[in-house]
């Protein structure tokens, strides 16, 4: 007899994009227990009814057997889920871990959590808070694949697609980092085009315009084209500071990879100009782009 899916699961991490995706579960219909350093986003998620709140991250491994969470980078994630936790993880639970972080700490995660026969799987995830309610966040797993099954039924509750990319729990970290590449790639592209067309005098949003009703007809292109045009990039949906983390995370994993990336240098030192710039650094990542508006000679 199969066994029915989860409607109850846990949610650890209630930052901006942690709190976005927990409410979508609860949208689907699943109870959420949640977790969190502090309580305000928990009192926030609590208004819509189905929220359970777990008062350690001990007390939501134990009450759920399927586990979220969505924490902020590899020494928090190294942190939290140490050898001390696991160890008091009743086996057979499965640890969904969506946060952005390198391949190695997701190795590192994996062999711990399979020392204490707790289940990992990577799933890192694609898109901005703003999309997570409408059901459009896409998903790229990677992990043990019975671990995946167990996590389909909310994993696919999250968003729109959810991609398994192998068993290897590197893998999924290893494709969103390179998204997220691709992504800081037509930031700068967009940037040096905005910045030739406007010194000859032509309009940036005319020009985003056209871009995009050709060959760049996608989500990042006529989402950030339009914020670098206008030169608004509030509200933050990705912020500055995450964004270098991110290419820090690329230029280290593609070291351990042998890979040569001869742009990553230059858009290193475009993002650390930025993040030195005290009001470029608190606005969305796309405002990267004014470092090299600001080159202009004219």
């Amino acid at each position: 007899m199969d066994e029915k899916p989860q409607r109850t699961v846990a949610f650890l991490g209630l930052g901006e994009m942690g709190a976005a995706m927990a409410s979508r579960l609860l949208d689907e219909g699943l109870g959420v227990t949640v977790w969190n350093r502090s309580p305000e986003p928990v009192a926030r998620l609590a208004q819509q009814g189905g929220v359970s709140v777990a008062q350690t991250v001990e007390s939501a491994f134990a009450s759920q057997s399927v586990v979220h969470s969505m924490l902020t980078d590899d020494a928090v994630v190294l942190r939290v889920f140490d050898d001390r936790l696991l160890s008091r993880v009743p086996p057979g639970r499965t640890h969904v871990q969506h946060a952005t972080i390198s391949p190695a700490a997701a190795a590192e995660l994996a062999e711990r959590h399979q020392q204490h026969g707790v289940h990992y799987v990577s799933a890192p995830v694609l898109g901005r808070s703003a999309v997570i309610a409408r059901g459009d966040l896409l998903v790229v797993a990677s992990g043990d694949a019975t671990a995946i099954d167990t996590a389909l039924p909310s994993l696919s509750a999250l968003g729109r697609r959810v991609w398994n990319v192998g068993t290897d729990p590197r893998l999924a970290l290893i494709v969103k980092l390179g998204v997220n590449y691709s992504i800081i790639h037509a930031l700068q592209s967009m940037a040096e085009s905005v910045s030739l067309i406007e010194s000859a005098g032509i309009d940036a949003a005319r020009f985003i315009e056209i871009l995009t009703h050709t060959a760049f007809s996608g989500s990042a292109h006529r989402g950030y084209g339009t914020m670098i045009a206008d030169r608004n990039y509030q509200p933050v949906g990705f912020s500055m500071s995450l964004g270098l983390k991110d290419l820090c995370l690329v230029e280290r994993t593609a070291q351990d990879l042998g890979v040569s990336l001869p742009m990553a240098p230059t858009l290193h030192d475009l993002f650390s100009a930025a993040i030195a710039d005290d009001q470029l650094a608190e606005l969305d990542w796309s405002a990267v782009a004014e470092i090299t508006r600001a080159r202009r000679t004219r």
